[in-house]
């Protein structure tokens, strides 16, 4: 007797990429949309019809994340969506759809914009094929960069806002600082918009308006000046931002403020208000981990990050407390160091005041810093002139700051003298 075994080979799955446009044939719009999977990360599936929706890999009982690009001055693929479909996977078990939209987003800027009416309604329809499928709406994310998140949010209109999550990556500006607010992103687009900016007090390449929750992050200084790549630096580092923020080791948290300047001046220590026992989180957390039933028509919220990737950053108050008032400014330098790391900023305390207080970011948590440097420093240069030093106490505590738990202060009182650090150790308990 002999066994008789059979195996059936499948076919190799078929891989697409984005197309090449070429700048001198217009920008006809010829909308793909690729799918990729946890299995094959690196490969697109092509779905130009129903039936290659339902021979794919597409899971209809998986959320759905739909990644729409911007503005193609060169009409190549973009260089940053292999990584950010990777850690899309890496970060959830999702379907992964890419829209390519090339050739409609190459030539001229303005050109551009009008196709992305077209491609909103495209979009809308292939997401309704979606839902012939039995995909519910809530568990469909849009993640629109710069022009795309404009076509995100007129998907989510033509939807009547009942698709689950819009992320704006650096929501592009021109043509859009005057528009309506159903021809942009808008926070009624879906039950969760968020927007994150990066470029708006830069170029114009973004839309400074706010919608949901704008994080500002100010470009590098190794960006070269007078290239092209210094043009997009602010603009693209909001797609190197959330990319990062899928997978760093801290968690993205930003902080409700009315402005830039006063976050950075420690004035915003907490999540309340709107958000009375969380504050959003850059990532996938449902409502970006905002526990709250119903979220304000606009909340600005801010946060602090590293210049490179890993981007997180801890966030914390430094406070120091003068034992006397002071007839001038006092201006103390504080760091942080923690293996071979340090991090610091600078407090002033203006005269005849008891207390300044300021926003220190480090890497690693406040429980691992090893000891804090403080330093007076005189604004202006005195010869053979003796100065009074300055007594005081030294607190600090990590964002958010939780009223329920005191401050950590250093019991001693610290006698500082101009220019010359002060090093002390710090022993803050983990939680």
């Amino acid at each position: 007797q002999h066994k008789l075994s059979i195996r059936v080979l499948q076919p190799p799955q078929l891989c697409t990429d984005f197309q090449s446009a070429s700048l001198l044939r217009g920008s006809s719009l010829k909308v793909q949309f690729l799918l990729f999977s946890s299995s094959n990360p690196s490969c697109g599936q092509l779905l130009s019809t129903r039936e290659d929706l339902q021979n794919s890999t597409f899971n209809a009982t998986l959320g759905t994340k739909v990644i729409i690009h911007g503005f193609r001055v060169l009409g190549t693929k973009p260089s940053w969506t292999d990584g950010l479909i990777k850690a899309l996977l890496q970060a959830a078990q999702a379907n992964v759809i890419a829209v390519d939209w090339v050739h409609g987003s190459t030539a001229a800027y303005y050109a551009a914009v009008e196709n992305v009416m077209k491609l909103a309604l495209e979009i809308a329809s292939f997401i309704r094929k979606l839902l012939d499928l039995g995909v519910p709406e809530k568990s469909i994310h849009l993640i629109g960069v710069s022009l795309g998140a404009h076509a995100g949010g007129l998907v989510g209109h033509f939807f009547e806002g009942r698709l689950g999550r819009i992320t704006g990556l650096d929501p592009a500006g021109p043509k859009y600082t005057k528009a309506s607010r159903e021809e942009r992103l808008d926070p009624g687009d879906a039950v969760f918009v968020e927007a994150i900016h990066t470029d708006a007090d830069s170029t114009l390449l973004a839309l400074a308006k706010p919608m949901r929750l704008p994080k500002p992050f100010v470009c590098p200084s190794f960006c070269s000046v007078g290239s092209y790549n210094y043009l997009i630096c602010d603009h693209m580092r909001s797609v190197q931002f959330y990319t990062s923020a899928l997978t760093d080791p801290c968690p993205m948290m930003a902080f409700p403020c009315t402005s830039y300047k006063d976050f950075l001046t420690g004035h915003c220590l907490d999540c309340f208000p709107p958000f009375p026992l969380s504050c959003p989180t850059i990532g996938l957390l449902d409502n970006g981990g905002v526990h709250v039933g119903k979220l304000s028509t606009e909340v600005k919220v801010y946060l602090t990050t590293a210049a490179s990737a890993p981007y997180c950053v801890y966030h914390s108050l430094v406070e120091f407390r003068l034992q006397t008032r002071r007839t001038s400014d006092t201006n103390i330098e504080i760091a942080f160091l923690s293996s071979n790391s340090s991090f610091s900023t600078s407090i002033i305390i203006p005269k005849q005041q008891t207390a300044g207080k300021g926003l220190l970011t480090h890497s690693a948590p406040l429980c691992q810093v090893k000891s804090v440097m403080l330093q007076h420093r005189h604004k202006t240069w005195r010869r053979n002139k003796e100065e009074t030093p300055v007594w005081g106490q030294f607190c600090t505590a990590p964002l958010p700051v939780d009223t329920s738990k005191e401050i950590f202060c250093l019991p001693q009182l610290l006698t500082l003298t101009r220019n010359n650090p002060l090093l002390h150790d710090l022993t803050v308990a983990c939680d």
